[in-house]
């Protein structure tokens, strides 16, 4: 093996620990051998292609890094890969369907709650993980949930009114669901 990570075609050489893990991620289970140093950002980038997750910092500071783990942001640049074995990850990439984006995606491109872009995958993860606890969220209660993801384009004002845009248009979809079973 010559790299930290190989996708599950033979059996590694002998000279290499390695762990097999399987990890569910935007929904598709991946089996894969990797070397248990392998970091979660570096799986989900390199390994599955998966780019829209970011490394700025290395140490948890910025969240360009952050992926939802069995629901709840996490920071994959410190976590490790076998950790999420038997685990569910959900990356940028799986927020839209093939025809439409998630309403957090749309409220972000709506409020321009972004610039250059590299935080705002991470920002959109943690907005979908408060939205799916609190679906009527403050401003406060956003920027609390947002705090451990750093901007350094934007003043936070317009993604703060990106995830409140989001959040009235998820409570709409649940109204337009429950106005149809009815």
């Amino acid at each position: 093996m010559t790299s930290l990570f190989e996708v599950v075609s033979e059996e590694a050489s002998a000279d290499t620990p390695i762990r097999r893990l399987t990890v569910t991620v935007n929904g598709n289970q991946h089996t894969l051998d990797v070397e248990p140093r392998l970091l979660l950002a570096h799986l989900v980038r390199q390994a599955l292609g998966l780019t829209g997750t970011h490394v700025g910092c290395d140490t948890t500071n910025c969240g360009a890094c952050t992926v939802l783990f069995d629901g709840s942001p996490v920071k994959s640049c410190t976590m490790f890969a076998v950790q999420a074995d038997g685990h569910e990850v959900t990356t940028v990439e799986g927020l839209a369907s093939a025809s439409e984006l998630d309403p957090i995606q749309e409220g972000f491109k709506d409020e321009h709650g972004l610039q250059c872009g590299f935080c705002t995958p991470g920002m959109m993860l943690s907005a979908k993980a408060l939205l799916n606890e609190n679906p009527d969220p403050t401003e406060d209660e956003i920027r609390w949930a947002l705090s451990g993801n750093l901007c350094r384009c934007t003043g936070y004002q317009n993604i703060v009114k990106a995830v409140l845009r989001a959040a009235a248009g998820l409570r709409n979809q649940e109204d337009a669901g429950e106005d149809e079973t009815s």
